[in-house]
């Protein structure tokens, strides 16, 4: 049988957090998966994580956390790093960031590196991703074949660049962090898995997750208007690779996405510093 990978795209606030946990037990025997990760840089209020929620998360059967650009948005989110194991932040943060990048998971007769890479292109000016990510892979291909790399980019152009450069050394390039599913799923010649960007967990009657009337109020008026995290319709968002265990390729990539029940209001959480 063939190692079965499951990434599901940002967890976006309490509709989210809810989502997965409604869907994840009947997705995870559906579709068999041997190892789901679950970027979570907007499950807290719609942006960053804490401890409590990374948890929560990683109980609900959930075995790897990646992050993005909003990683640290949240005071305590700089211990979470260091104190979970299994939380990531993207790996081309400058030497000194809390926490770690990538991780090898050893399951059942195999092991599995996952990578997390953050793009720069119109996003954060921090270490070059192409050249971090790819002495992670080199480190990790020491170890394993299988790997899954989450690129959490904004341009589509930076994404593509990614699969190209890492095809044939990874099993999966996916990207995240615009919170809408693209339908450019592909395995590569070199046998890696691509995916431009594997969509969101949280409200789809929303603007990527938040408030359609805050939203709008932002574009219509040009005020600073604070974004609310919304809670209609919402579905988790992702994509299933399998994999040749003992090569590496990619064989097949799905995308998946799965509407859940509906949501409740959770408690207000104050935002992150530099957000409103």
């Amino acid at each position: 049988m063939p190692a079965r990978l499951l990434l599901l795209g940002d967890v976006c606030s309490g509709a989210g957090r809810d989502a997965l946990a409604d869907v994840l037990p009947g997705l995870r025997r559906w579709t068999r998966a041997d190892l789901v990760v679950v970027n979570v840089e907007n499950a807290a209020g719609g942006y960053g994580i804490n401890h409590k929620i990374a948890q929560e998360i990683l109980d609900a059967g959930v075995d790897v956390l990646t992050t993005g650009d909003h990683a640290f948005d949240r005071k305590d989110a700089w211990r979470c790093f260091d104190d979970i194991p299994r939380l990531l932040r993207p790996l081309n943060f400058p030497a000194g960031a809390p926490g770690r990048g990538s991780l090898l998971v050893e399951l059942e007769g195999f092991s599995v590196g996952v990578v997390n890479l953050v793009g720069r292109v119109f996003m954060k000016p921090l270490d070059c991703p192409f050249e971090r990510g790819l002495a992670a892979v080199e480190e990790l291909r020491r170890r394993t074949r299988v790997i899954l790399v989450d690129f959490h980019a904004e341009a589509t152009a930076e994404k593509q660049s990614m699969g190209w450069f890492l095809d044939g050394k990874v099993s999966a390039v996916l990207g995240t962090h615009t919170h809408v599913q693209t339908a450019d799923e592909t395995v590569l010649p070199g046998g890696t898995a691509y995916l431009s960007d594997v969509g969101m967990c949280g409200a789809f009657d929303s603007v990527l997750g938040m408030s359609k009337d805050d939203s709008l109020q932002r574009l219509l008026r040009g005020l600073p208007y604070r974004l609310h995290p919304a809670l209609g319709d919402p579905r988790v968002s992702g994509a299933l690779v399998e994999v040749d265990e003992a090569t590496g390729r990619a064989t097949s990539i799905e995308r998946i996405q799965v509407h859940a029940g509906p949501h409740e209001p959770e408690p207000n959480q104050p935002p992150a510093p530099g957000v409103e």
